[in-house]
């Protein structure tokens, strides 16, 4: 039964490990955009929102 409860223990590990992996990832590309890009992409998105309306 001990030995159950240790493979478990590793599998929630594994899963913490993995997603702060993805976290860390998603945070380097969100930083990577600078104020003009993200700028540009909200006025783009601004202008498609419009020519639809």
């Amino acid at each position: 039964m001990r030995g159950i409860w240790k493979w478990v223990g590793l599998a929630g590990v594994a899963g913490v490990v993995a997603g702060g992996v993805l976290v860390a990832r998603d945070q380097r590309k969100r930083n990577a955009y600078t104020p003009d890009d993200i700028r540009a992409r909200l006025h783009q998105r601004f202008a498609e929102a419009n020519k639809d309306a």
